[in-house]
């Protein structure tokens, strides 16, 4: 375990990096969702196909796996002289971050941990926004490092921060989508079976599927599952360290659900939709060994960036979940925990036999995460698609990647 942990805070993020020409970049969707290319990769061979002939390339019989966070309007803009304005993007608030629909529902007033754009053009103490008889007001209270605490406050007081989002906030398009929100992204930066409000990033890889896709999915006996992971502004932050060592994983909110853990069947395969998925399964897989180790406890409900590489690695994953489903029994429905796992080469992906995702920036813990999956061979998969015209990044087309069999 201590070779494993040394061999992976010694990657340096340069090998781990491609040339990204700018007009590779998707900056808008495809007309229809599921017209996206799919890039399938199964034992060393590649395969190009469209994306509404996923069921072609999945087993019947199998389960497959879903974040269904859903995007809120996170960005804010407010006027201010001329055409200028200042930008307010809501992380997550202020207090009790893991439970986000609470947060959401809160009424009248309410504090965030926000990012600021153009904070030196911020003169007043408040800055005021109206709309449909809404208005809006925001302060700093305090600043820590390059984030801020936002004070909101709105009236009429009855409505809550949710319906104070959808009057004045805009899509979170991630930074590289240089252009302005459009109506269009409402629905398009958002998965058709979103539930769950709390992301500000969509999990991308979801953003192919259609009501279509899915039904003939069920069709051919391949059951969806669904569990909910907040993506945060930090999956877009760069890997800026030289070695793994020195990066701090950025933190995400999760939920721990008692349906979902009880209701998915450990003995079928599972093909996850996305990487934030992949990282929520192996987040639980990891409580599981903790909970067969007894170190479980909800005082201990959260994985930190290098515990899964000092924990035995011995466990499969139906030995870990079914200790985790014993550890539920004594919980709630659902409980928030945070995970700020960092799955990186010579991490040995313990729940899933496929992944579906998109095509990641260079030199990104996303790409690492590939790496993890499929070994050297993303290079080959990367290749492939810079020279045959696939799109890239967020609104970019997907792969369909197949991992070694597992352990059950």
């Amino acid at each position: 375990m201590k070779n494993l942990l040394e061999r992976v805070k010694n990657i340096s993020i340069n090998e781990y990096t491609y040339s990204l020409p700018n007009n590779r970049i998707a900056q808008n969707p495809l007309d229809q969702r599921d017209q996206s290319k799919l890039l399938v990769y199964s034992k060393g061979r590649l395969q190009e196909d469209t994306f509404q002939n996923l069921d072609a390339h999945l087993t019947a019989g199998q389960q497959i796996i879903f974040n269904d966070s859903r995007v809120v309007y996170a960005r804010l803009k407010f006027p201010i002289s001329g055409n200028k304005s200042i930008e307010v993007f809501c992380l997550a608030p202020e207090h009790n971050p893991g439970d986000m629909q609470a947060a959401l529902s809160r009424c009248g007033n309410t504090s965030w941990v926000c990012l600021v754009g153009g904070a030196r053009k911020w003169k007043t103490e408040w800055l005021e926004m109206r709309s449909g008889g809404i208005t809006l007001q925001v302060r700093i209270k305090e600043k820590v490092d390059n984030r801020f605490v936002i004070q909101f406050q709105w009236t009429p007081e009855k409505k809550s921060f949710h319906d104070i989002l959808e009057t004045f906030g805009h899509v979170p398009l991630p930074p590289y989508i240089t252009r302005e929100d459009k109506e269009d992204d409402q629905a398009r930066y958002q998965t058709v079976y979103a539930n769950r409000d709390g992301s500000v990033a969509a999990p991308t890889a979801g953003l192919h599927f259609t009501d279509e896709v899915l039904t003939n999915l069920r069709k051919k006996d391949i059951e969806d599952q669904y569990l909910t992971l907040h993506v945060g502004a930090g999956t877009f932050l760069p890997v800026k360290a030289q070695r793994m060592e020195d990066h701090e994983m950025h933190s995400e909110w999760m939920v721990l659900d008692r349906t979902f853990l009880h209701s998915s069947s450990l003995e079928k395969p599972w093909t996850v939709v996305g990487t934030t998925a992949l990282r929520a399964l192996e987040t639980l897989y990891w409580l599981g060994v903790k909970a067969a180790e007894g170190k479980l406890s909800m005082e201990s409900l959260s994985l930190s960036q290098w515990e899964p590489y000092e924990l035995p690695q011995h466990y499969g994953r139906m030995e870990a979940f079914q200790a985790l489903r014993a550890f539920t029994n004594e919980l709630d429905d659902s409980v928030a925990l945070s995970t700020r796992l960092l799955i990186a080469p010579g991490y040995k992906i313990r729940t899933a036999d496929r992944l579906i995702t998109n095509f990641h920036q260079p030199g990104s813990t996303l790409l690492l995460l590939v790496a993890a999956a499929i070994g050297e061979d993303w290079k080959k998969v990367y290749d492939y698609a810079l020279r045959h015209d696939f799109r890239f990044l967020s609104y970019g087309d997907s792969c369909l990647l197949e991992m070694h069999s597992l352990p059950l």
